[in-house]
């Protein structure tokens, strides 16, 4: 849900390390060909694994079209050195809250990354004054994802039960811990 009082956010933010930028059609390729189709990958994700680029260019269709209505921002993640993507990161703001979601290339997990760009994501929407809470879950068996959320700062506020469906994992609801952070 649209929130007309909160600004939009920039389309592009810079870590030490990283560039957050908006996607684009010409990333879908490289984002199929590097994660959207490594079933490891999207384990835990509420997708299934691409099985052509055309499903990763509808998708970065939606993620554009999301934004042009205020209904979800979306990052690709870059070295900052380099402009292909390893990754991608949103937000969905929801009144006073804002929920993040990321995912990221097998080859660039445990370097911390997610929760470098996840700290300015984090800082960027607390320092609206609409915002209230920055929030996420992960399913209970995804440690790594726990690992994140508690590294940005996000504290664990319990068992979400039978929260999510994860197409990728036996089709029953499953447990998600729940994390925020709030002002």
């Amino acid at each position: 849900m649209k929130n007309d009082s909160i600004s939009t956010p920039p389309f592009k933010f810079e870590t030490e390390r990283l560039t957050l930028r908006k996607p684009s059609l010409d990333d879908a390729q490289h984002i199929f060909n590097e994660y959207a189709q490594n079933a490891k990958v999207t384990k835990y994700m509420n997708w299934l694994p691409h099985t052509s680029v055309e499903t990763t260019q509808n998708f970065i269709g939606n993620c554009c079209q999301w934004w042009e209505n205020g209904e979800e921002f979306s990052w690709v993640i870059t070295h900052k050195t380099e402009n292909t993507p390893i990754g991608m990161i949103s937000l969905r703001i929801n009144d006073f809250k804002a929920i993040l979601g990321y995912v990221l290339s097998e080859s660039y997990w445990n370097k911390g990354y997610i929760s470098e760009a996840a700290k300015i994501l984090i800082n960027w929407a607390l320092n609206q004054s609409e915002i209230h809470r920055v929030w996420a879950f992960c399913d209970i068996e995804n440690p790594a994802s726990a690992k994140v959320m508690e590294k940005v700062g996000m504290k664990r506020e319990g068992i979400l039960k039978r929260w999510a469906l994860h197409p990728n994992l036996p089709n029953n609801p499953r447990d998600c811990i729940c994390f925020a952070i709030t002002k």
